[in-house]
């Protein structure tokens, strides 16, 4: 009987199957394990433990701040990624091969690059920097600065689930409603935006989870301030504690891991099920 068993494999199927044994392994070693190691230390000590990390002042604090900052990103990066989509998508017009690959620059330069860039533009030491400080507005180390950092690393993937949709659906159902009297805003409301709506809302939580999880160019132009004048967010305020050996990090890091997950399969499932529907 094994005989007969291990004479059916064929060497295709023995391929496949080591190829699938290598993937899992692999995916495992960098996501499952972590995220089972930092479940299990989140809840080493209990359930009390737990919350108390949670509800400690520095901790409320940096969730606080950190939905802010996100969710401002991601409204910029909706309004500004869809517009940039349409633009890309239905107009011809010289240097729009060079915005949209500007549009995947935060794709390739590193987030803490992007976060000195901004300090060396909008410092208070530099020049837009100071022209700003003449008139009373201070980006940088404040929420403002995180909030650019955020958007600009985050761009990307809403653009990015748009553009492929426009580019599929054509543009023949605007053309006739533009025939027929339709002006801009109704081709927009009734014909591009549902058309793009799940692309659109995949784009969004993907942007969300970036944004939660931002810390090189938040950490550049945030200062990591603690305190009154709180600017830390919740992958600095783990940094920080990391660092400072004090412990409490596990939560702050389980909780991230919980929100960005939860909202991506989430919005996988309700991609799926509109994709069955149809």
């Amino acid at each position: 009987m094994a005989d007969s068993v291990a004479t059916s494999i064929t060497p295709g199927t023995r391929s496949r199957m080591i190829q699938r044994a290598l993937v899992i392994a692999y995916v495992a070693v960098l996501v499952l394990v972590p995220l089972v190691v930092v479940t299990w230390k989140t809840f080493e000590d209990g359930m009390s433990a737990f919350w108390t990390a949670l509800s400690s002042d520095q901790s409320v604090t940096a969730i606080k701040l950190t939905a802010e900052v996100s969710v401002a990103a991601v409204i910029l990066n909706t309004i500004f990624g869809v517009g940039m989509a349409i633009l890309l998508t239905r107009y011809r017009f010289p240097g729009r091969r060079l915005l949209g690959a500007l549009a995947d620059l935060p794709i390739s330069v590193s987030p803490i690059v992007v976060g000195l860039a901004l300090l060396l533009v909008y410092g208070p030491n530099y020049f837009f920097g100071k022209q700003l400080a003449g008139v009373g507005i201070s980006l940088m180390f404040n929420v403002p600065a995180m909030i650019m950092a955020t958007a600009f690393v985050s761009l990307p993937l809403i653009l990015r689930e748009i553009v492929p949709v426009l580019d599929e659906e054509g543009i023949d159902q605007e053309q006739a409603a533009r025939v027929l009297g339709a002006n801009v805003w109704q081709r927009f409301r009734r014909i591009i935006l549902p058309t793009i709506r799940p692309a659109l809302m995949y784009g969004i939580v993907l942007g969300l989870a970036r944004s939660i999880g931002e810390f090189g160019a938040v950490a550049v132009v945030s200062g990591n301030f603690s305190g009154a004048n709180a600017t830390q967010t919740m992958p600095l305020a783990i940094a920080e504690r990391f660092n400072q050996g004090v412990g409490g990090y596990y939560p702050l890091a389980f909780l991230l891991i919980v929100v960005t997950v939860l909202a991506i399969v989430l919005t996988s499932i309700r991609r799926k099920k509109k994709v069955d529907a149809q």
